[in-house]
C-alpha cells in the first residue's frame, strides 16, 4: 500500500526586543543564571503582566510579511500545565484570539516545483525557562532568565508532504523573519526553533492518520533527517500491521533516529482559559498600517528585481537573496562593477566556499564587500585574471590586505601583450615537438596541456584569451 506523508510544522521565533513581553527584564543573551528576572517574570504573587507594545508591533510585521489577516482584537490565554521552568505553573499565550491567522508562504523544491504552503495563524507568548541537569549528581537546576522572553508561534497548515518542503518552507521563513528584522534566527541559541508533525494515510484518503510530534530539531537539516526517519519509520509500523502511537517524539541527531518522549497532549490537557490579568488586545487601522509601512523589501521581491535589474538568473538571484546579508553583500560588491553577473558568480562559488569551508557567517568573514569589489573590479579591468584572482583572495583572507597591494607584492598583474604572449607560445611548442606533432594529427586534448605549459612558464599571469588565439594559430 502507498502511503502519503502529511506534515505541518510549529515554529517558534524570539523576537529581538530588549525586554520581555510582560516586564521590563532584559532579554540579553548569555548572562548569569536567573540574572534577567524579576518578580513578574518568576511568578511571584501580586504581579501583574504588562504588555510590551513592541512585541505586538513586530508580531503585526511578521503576520504582514506572511500575508497574514491581523484580528484586530486578539486575546491572551493561561496555557496550564506544570514544568520545573515554568513557576507560575501556566504559560501566558494566545488561543482562542490569535493576533493573525489564514496566511501563506510560496516555496520551491526541485521534486514539488513551486507551492503554496499554508498558515494557520500566527500568535504571542511568553517562552519558558531552562533546566540544567548536574551531570555528576541526581539533580537539575533552573535558569529563569528565558522565562518571558517574547516569542511568536507559526503554525503551517499540513500542505507539507515531504522533508525537502519543510527544508524549503523553513528556509524562507527564517529568511523572512531576518529580512523584517523581528528575530535574528539564531537557531544554536534556541532563537529559531521548530516542532514537527507527521502523520501518514493511504494515498488517496482525506482523512489524516495518527499523528507523532517531533522536539528537538535545530537545525534544517536535522529537521529534514528526523522527517524523512519519522516517515520511514511508520510506514514500516503500517505495512507489518501495527498502529502509529500519538506521542512526542525527540530527535537524537548522534544516532539519527527519534526516540518517545511523552504522550501527545491536546488542547483540552492544558485547560485554556482566558487570562484574567490582561484586557483584549485591540489594533487598530492605523497600527497595521504604521507597520507596514516599515517593511522592507522581502525575498521574492528582491530576487525579482535582482533578475530584472542585475540580468541574473533566477536560481543566481534566489541564492544571493536567501538571507539578507548575503543580499546586501551582492548589492555592495556590484554596485562599481559594469557586470553584475561576475560578481554574482564570484560570490555564489568563491566567497560562500570560502565561507563553509571555514564554517563562518558573512558577519564574520574576513573579506568585506568593499575589499571584494575591488578584487572583482581588477578581474573586470583585465589586471589580473581568474587564476591569480583566486590567488589574490586566499591571500585577502589569510592576512586581510587589500588586493591591490597584494597584486604588487606578489607580481600578479596580467600580461596582456601580444608580442610577448606569442613568444611564451612559441616557445612551449618548440619545447614539446612530440605534444604538438600530435595535436595536429587529433589528439585535440593536448590544447589544455600546452595551456597549463603557458600559465606554469609565465605563473598564470598571461591573459587566456590571447593566449588561447595564439595557440589556435600556431597549432594549425
Amino acid at each position: 500500500m502507498q502511503f502519503e506523508p502529511v506534515i505541518g510544522l510549529e515554529v517558534h521565533a524570539q523576537l529581538k526586543t530588549k525586554t520581555k513581553i510582560f516586564c521590563g527584564c532584559s532579554t540579553e543573551f548569555g548572562k548569569p543564571p536567573n540574572a534577567n528576572t524579576c518578580p513578574v517574570c518568576t511568578g511571584m504573587p501580586g504581579v501583574l503582566p504588562v504588555l510590551n507594545r513592541q512585541v505586538v508591533t513586530f508580531a503585526i510585521k511578521a503576520a504582514l510579511a506572511t500575508h497574514c489577516r491581523i484580528n484586530q482584537e486578539s486575546r491572551f490565554d493561561r496555557k496550564n500545565y506544570f514544568y520545573p521552568d515554568l513557576p507560575k505553573g501556566y504559560q501566558i499565550s494566545q488561543f482562542a484570539l490569535p493576533i493573525a491567522e489564514h496566511g501563506y508562504l510560496e516555496i520551491e523544491t526541485q521534486t514539488s516545483g513551486q507551492k503554496k504552503i499554508g498558515i494557520t495563524r500566527i500568535h504571542m507568548e511568553e517562552d519558558a525557562g531552562k533546566l540544567i541537569h548536574d551531570p555528576a549528581r541526581a539533580r537539575s537546576m533552573v535558569d529563569l532568565n528565558r522565562t518571558g522572553v517574547p516569542l511568536i508561534e507559526i503554525v503551517s497548515e499540513p500542505d507539507i508532504r515531504t522533508a525537502q518542503e519543510a527544508g524549503a518552507y523553513l528556509r524562507k521563513l527564517h529568511s523572512i523573519l531576518k529580512y523584517i528584522d523581528v528575530c535574528d534566527g539564531n537557531m544554536e541559541q534556541g532563537n529559531f526553533r521548530c516542532d514537527a508533525n507527521i502523520s501518514l494515510r493511504p494515498a488517496g484518503q482525506k482523512e489524516f492518520g495518527t499523528r507523532a510530534e517531533l522536539k528537538n530539531l535545530n537545525s534544517f537539516k536535522n529537521v529534514e533527517k528526523a522527517i524523512s526517519y519519522e516517515i520511514e519509520r511508520q510506514t514500516y509500523v503500517l505495512e507489518e500491521g501495527g498502529q502509529v502511537i500519538q506521542e512526542t517524539r525527540l530527535w537524537d541527531p548522534a544516532k539519527n533516529k527519534t526516540t518517545p518522549m511523552r504522550s501527545k497532549e491536546e488542547a483540552h490537557d492544558y485547560r485554556y482559559f482566558p487570562d484574567p490579568d490582561l484586557v483584549p488586545l485591540i489594533v487598530d487601522d492605523k497600527w497595521i498600517q504604521d507597520v507596514e509601512k516599515d517593511i522592507p523589501e522581502l525575498p521574492d521581491e528582491k530576487c525579482s528585481r535582482f533578475v530584472k535589474e542585475y540580468k541574473l538568473v533566477g536560481y543566481d538571484a534566489g541564492v544571493l537573496t536567501s538571507s539578507i546579508e548575503l543580499a546586501d553583500f551582492f548589492e555592495e560588491t556590484a554596485g562599481p562593477l559594469k557586470d553584475k553577473k561576475l560578481a554574482a558568480n564570484w560570490i555564489i562559488t568563491t566567497f560562500l566556499g570560502m565561507l563553509n569551508s571555514k564554517g563562518i557567517t558573512i558577519g564574520n568573514s574576513p573579506v568585506k564587500a568593499p575589499a571584494f569589489s575591488k578584487l572583482i573590479q581588477m578581474i573586470e579591468d583585465k589586471k589580473i585574471n581568474a587564476n591569480a584572482a583566486k590567488t589574490v583572495f586566499e591571500e585577502m583572507v589569510e592576512s586581510l590586505k587589500d588586493p591591490e597591494s597584494i597584486v604588487k607584492e606578489k607580481g600578479l598583474e596580467q600580461v596582456s601583450d601580444s608580442s610577448e604572449l606569442e613568444t611564451l607560445v612559441q616557445n612551449v611548442i618548440a619545447e614539446n615537438p612530440d605534444e604538438a606533432a600530435a595535436y595536429k594529427n587529433g589528439k585535440t586534448r593536448l590544447f589544455s596541456f600546452f595551456m597549463g605549459q603557458i600559465m606554469k612558464k609565465n605563473r598564470g599571469k598571461a591573459d587566456p584569451k590571447i593566449v588561447t588565439q595564439l595557440l589556435k594559430t600556431k597549432l594549425k
